[in-house]
């Protein structure tokens, strides 16, 4: 009997240790929050290892535990904002709900309605709203000219995180801070300043380069076109200005689209158009602020894969379209 008091004995010590160091893992009471990605497909196994990684549970065996005593959830692919060392029920519950944390991507040649659309799509935010404060001059960018209220051309390309709770002012300041971290690494003030243009000037060159050259092989000529036409007060005749005036992105430039009075007609008006017409890459500031040496004064997309031919002369650019006409462009 003594031995079967013993057993019984050392039975429960070990249950109450496992009830105690179960209940110690399952409470948690919040930290500080980090964000865990699940991968479309992942299994809660993956889901569960991801956490512990990230320290959102302390043990995988106990959320595992934790997870078949009170039912594994559906989790969703997506990004979760979840508190380090938090309760099982807070962790089951928030994979529940699924994702919280939302990716807006800026893609260079966007402008800030492009932006604002995106932003829109995000639970909790509104395009419209975030549209009337990037123009409202709440948040200005350190390359803005004085009197200026619009930010096209100075945000960053890239993706921004979303996560609960987070302001447009918060998002939009993270936006105008990524471009500004570009506009150091690429030396914008003085690569301007070695050109004769203030910076503000030299990202509204990146910006018609960005859309007219559109692929990196491109870019340095098409910079260069830009500023050759500058120092000869010839207009630009850049298709991309008058469709910024016009909302539109791509497409036919017709008669009476070049007829439009506006300031960023470059066909009737010299120089440069009052405000970039979009965010640039940074290959495209790059060709901004170096553009590769040469008499260009034209250019016209002559192959299917987005090759330019660049002439000095109308009668060489006049070529160069008939060689686009032969393969099907233009």
């Amino acid at each position: 009997m003594r031995v079967v008091g013993v057993g019984v004995l050392v039975v429960l010590v070990v249950l109450v240790t496992a009830v105690v160091w179960y209940e110690s893992e399952a409470g948690g009471d919040g930290g500080t929050p980090t964000i865990v990605t699940v991968a479309s497909g992942a299994s809660m196994g993956t889901v569960t290892d991801a956490l512990v990684r990230a320290q959102v549970v302390d043990s995988s065996l106990a959320f595992r535990v934790y997870l078949i005593l009170h039912g594994t959830p559906v989790v969703q692919p997506g990004s979760y904002q979840l508190p380090r060392h938090d309760s099982f029920a807070d962790v089951r519950a928030q994979l529940a709900g699924g994702p919280n944390v939302f990716p807006v991507t800026v893609l260079a040649g966007f402008t800030m309605s492009e932006v604002a659309t995106r932003v829109g799509q995000v639970p909790g935010h509104d395009g419209p709203h975030f549209l009337s404060l990037a123009n409202s001059g709440a948040l200005r960018s350190p390359f803005e000219p004085a009197g200026s209220t619009n930010l096209d051309g100075l945000v960053g390309a890239g993706t921004y995180l979303v996560v609960p709770g987070e302001s447009d002012q918060t998002l939009l300041g993270a936006m105008i801070s990524r471009f500004n971290a570009l506009a150091d690494s690429t030396g914008l003030s003085a690569g301007a300043a070695t050109l004769g243009e203030t910076p503000y000037q030299a990202v509204t060159v990146a910006s018609i380069v960005q859309k007219e050259g559109v692929y990196q092989k491109n870019l340095g000529m098409v910079a260069r076109v830009i500023y050759n036409r500058l120092a000869r007060g010839t207009p630009l005749q850049m298709d991309s200005t008058v469709l910024y005036s016009e909302h539109r992105d791509g497409g036919p430039v017709s008669s009476a689209d070049l007829a439009l009075n506006t300031p960023y007609n470059t066909y009737l008006h010299t120089g440069l158009t009052p405000t970039p017409i979009c965010f640039p890459s940074k290959a495209s500031l790059e060709a901004a602020l170096a553009p590769t040496p040469g008499p260009w004064l034209y250019f016209v997309v002559v192959s299917r894969d987005g090759t330019e031919a660049f002439s000095s002369t109308f009668a060489g650019q006049q070529a160069n379209e008939r060689l686009a006409l032969s393969r099907g462009l233009g």
